[in-house]
């Protein structure tokens, strides 16, 4: 207990003081009191019957809880609360409730007396017995008023009370605490996959362990000033491929060997025949970048140990991306599902081309903080990309080679009551080129699915030998898709 004694603060144990025996003999008499030791007793109406201690629960994130004791023949309301700005157990909390309850209950007893000069060393703090009773009162001086004599107030007080009783203690429950990772983002730029999306808008995917729940995407044209750009709640499927996935034809289920993929979010689930040819399933394959991906669609997925997956019986190069499909996508490559998951980013159209800086992480932090990634990326809005032209043709007529093929579209291009799909651009324009090697001999535009090479044509380019004859569709907006090529021996 804290004592202020001649100017100084002092701390003192309320227990293990000694006591110094008074006797009634060694008390003066003082006009202050009537007779030599006056004792009183408060009324049990100025007592509170129960006491409610607050304070910080220690080893258990440090909650407020509250502790209580009461008298077991209390029936009164009345309640004596404190906060404490300590961190106690739970079993400390109640020892202390249960001390200041007895405590109080005993110090209802006060002592008022007199003290002779001689008895100058005994002060506030101090115990006294006072010739109270059978063997006498245990009391301790509160306070000293020094006059002709000392006159001293006194509270009686009990040792036992300040000696800790044994209670049991609860266990404390601690939250768990989720560690600040940085997210990984993947920036797809997709074609269109529903035509609802927008149009030039790219896409992004996210995963972390754990997850932060809830990724803040901040964006800038330089690395300073950034605005925030998405709020993403949703962690996306991505893993990366364990096998090779060679190429193969699109528009025909491929029942190559099945693709060894580990998620390191997610999970997949097989579909059926018609839920596949429904559009189910759809992934992305690609090497990270944001514009390097081949869609495919798998109709089952066998979860070989955990995260680990074989997707077979798939449909390859989707939604015009069988102009990017390489010979081989090697393990090690990524994958993305596109279950709706991936979210598509604002981009405005005329940032599309340019340089954006990215800064991903957990949106309950700062853009500046350590978690976050810094990705620097152009897109160049693969949603407006022209798909590859099919079914190339050619018959040589007399010298003259004449080429045709057939268009494709990249909107509303499912529907099977037309007899030819809509066109998806401003105007049906194609680019073809005569290739030789790696040498471009002629390079021209037309406007319809068909081109004559005429023989005079040929002598002037210099064709000699076989040729490839490449053609791409051409948006006003995007420029040339993919272009179909063929190989054509003379």
């Amino acid at each position: 207990m804290p004592i202020d004694r001649d100017g100084t603060l002092v701390f003192r144990m309320r227990n293990g003081t000694k006591a110094a025996d008074l006797s009634r003999e060694m008390l003066a008499v003082s006009e202050e009191i009537e007779g030599d030791l006056l004792e009183t007793r408060a009324s049990e109406a100025e007592m509170a019957g129960r006491v409610r201690v607050q304070f910080l629960l220690a080893d258990a994130d440090h909650q407020v809880v509250s502790e209580e004791a009461a008298l077991p023949d209390e029936a009164t309301h009345a309640v004596s609360e404190t906060d404490m700005a300590l961190a106690m157990t739970r079993g400390e909390g109640r020892q202390t409730a249960e001390r200041w309850l007895a405590e109080a209950r005993v110090a209802r007893d006060t002592m008022r007396f007199a003290l002779p000069p001689s008895h100058l060393a005994l002060g506030a703090g101090d115990i006294v017995r006072l010739p109270v009773g059978s063997g006498g009162t245990l009391a301790r001086i509160d306070k000293v008023e020094v006059m002709e004599h000392q006159i001293i107030d006194a509270v009686r007080i009990e040792p036992e009370v300040f000696r800790p009783s044994e209670l049991p203690e609860d266990t404390a429950t601690v939250r768990p605490i989720t560690p600040t990772v940085p997210v990984v983002p993947i920036f797809l730029d997709l074609p269109l996959m529903t035509g609802d999306e927008v149009t030039h808008a790219p896409h992004v995917a996210l995963t972390a362990t754990p997850w932060p729940g809830a990724v803040a995407i901040y964006e800038a044209a330089q690395d300073s000033d950034y605005n925030l750009n998405k709020l993403i709640a949703g962690q996306s499927a991505i893993g990366l491929t364990e096998t090779d996935l060679v190429a193969a034809r699109p528009g025909k289920i491929d029942l190559g060997a099945a693709l060894e993929v580990r998620l390191a979010s997610g999970g997949l689930q097989s579909i059926s025949e018609a839920g596949l040819l429904s559009g189910g399933n759809l992934m992305a394959i690609g090497d990270g970048t944001p514009g390097n991906w081949e869609l495919f669609q798998f109709r089952d997925a066998e979860l070989v140990s955990e995260g680990r997956w074989r997707l077979s019986h798939r449909l390859r190069g989707q939604a015009g991306s069988d102009g990017l499909v390489p010979t081989v996508w090697p393990a090690g490559s990524f994958v993305v599902a596109l279950d709706g998951t991936p979210t598509q980013i604002g981009l405005k159209t005329l940032q599309r081309g340019l340089e954006r800086h990215y800064r991903v992480g957990p949106a309950s932090l700062s853009y500046d903080h350590a978690a976050y990634e810094h990705r620097i990326h152009a897109f160049d809005g693969n949603g407006l990309r022209p798909y590859r032209p099919v079914h190339l043709r050619v018959a040589d007529q007399a010298g003259d080679l004449a080429f045709s093929w057939i268009r494709r579209t990249r909107i509303d291009g499912d529907g099977w009551d037309l007899a030819e799909v809509p066109l998806g651009e401003d105007r049906e324009a194609y680019r073809v080129q005569v290739r030789q090697g790696t040498t471009v001999l002629r390079d021209v535009t037309v406007t319809a699915p068909f081109w004559a090479y005429g023989a005079g044509d040929q002598s002037a380019d210099g064709v000699a030998g076989g040729f490839t004859l490449a053609v791409a569709q051409l948006s006003e907006r995007y420029g040339p898709g993919p272009f179909a090529e063929l190989e054509f021996a003379q």
